[in-house]
């Protein structure tokens, strides 16, 4: 059976990007230098999506709100010529510990101050971190678009958004969506379930699955969390048989999808980075994808 898994690049509304993004969640160190190395590998291994937000840094070992948007905006203020080489997508609507506001005064105050921290004239593809349910969809609709035609974003996109979520928003912007930005793993399939790659894939959205490697959880015992007994053992199978590692078999399995998923990693190890693209060289077919999706509920397809 041919394999499953797509290697291509994805076309994310006008931009040309990666089946692989580059994640800014750890970005947290505050070395300049090792910030720049981190962000050149990943591009020159193909991860031209880089995916920030102006939370990160409000945790995993961060300084506080901003701060990796802030050491991202350094990078480019240091070494220019990297801007020219992504596609730059961040997202906001969050503001601890309220802890969510799409309004039009926030969400167009957070988009001018991601601005701002990453010392650029534009942000390739904004998306809205995580609904606000008390406000409604048309006024979101309505500063997203007044963003757009202002200049200062070129793209929308939505995350952790449900399916009915992104209708309601779609239903009131008078141009499409090029996003959905779910978590998506063998760890966590309701993207599979819940409609979100069927919407995705109906109208033309790249879903972005953020944390393909279940935040390390891919690596822990099925006590600590991790996979069962029964997934951990076919992932070791599959990669001892493509010769890679685990990880490789994880990102395979989101770029195998026919949404064009593309698999967001965050690691923070320049060999890693290197070492991620080795998922596009495995060779996945329907029965290794679906055996996967079994041992990952733990439950026979009927």
């Amino acid at each position: 059976m041919p394999s499953l898994v797509n290697g291509a690049n994805r076309s994310l509304g006008q931009f040309d990007v990666g089946p692989i993004s580059y994640g800014l969640w750890r970005f947290t160190n505050d070395d300049l230098g090792a910030a720049q190395a981190l962000i050149e590998a990943a591009l020159d291994n193909g991860m031209n999506l880089i995916d920030t937000s102006d939370v990160y840094g409000f945790d995993w070992g961060g300084t506080g709100f901003g701060t990796v948007e802030a050491l991202l905006g350094r990078v480019l203020a240091a070494a220019p010529e990297l801007r020219d080489r992504m596609v730059l997508a961040t997202k906001g609507g969050i503001i601890p510990p309220t802890p969510y506001d799409s309004g039009a005064e926030y969400l167009r105050a957070a988009c001018e101050a991601s601005l701002e921290r990453l010392h650029t004239d534009v942000i390739d593809l904004y998306q809205v971190h995580r609904p606000d349910m008390f406000t409604h969809p048309a006024e979101v609709a309505a500063t997203l678009s007044a963003l757009r035609d202002e200049g200062k974003i070129r793209e929308v996109g939505v995350s952790n958004y449900t399916p009915d979520q992104y209708d309601a928003l779609a239903a009131h912007l008078p141009f499409p969506i090029a996003s959905t930005q779910p978590e998506y793993s063998v760890l966590h399939l309701d993207p599979l379930r819940d409609g979100t790659f069927d919407r995705a894939m109906r109208d033309g959205v790249i879903p972005l699955a953020w944390s393909p490697l279940s935040g390390g959880r891919l690596f822990a015992s099925a006590a600590d969390g991790g996979p069962s007994d029964e997934l951990g053992g076919l992932l070791d199978g599959l990669a001892e048989r493509e010769n890679v590692d685990r990880a490789a078999i994880a990102v395979a399995f989101v770029l195998a999808h026919p949404s064009k998923a593309i698999a967001i990693v965050g690691t923070q190890n320049l060999d890693r980075i290197a070492a991620t693209s080795d998922a596009l060289s495995v060779q996945l077919d329907r029965a290794d994808v679906y055996a996967i999706v079994q041992a990952s509920e733990g439950v026979p397809l009927p």
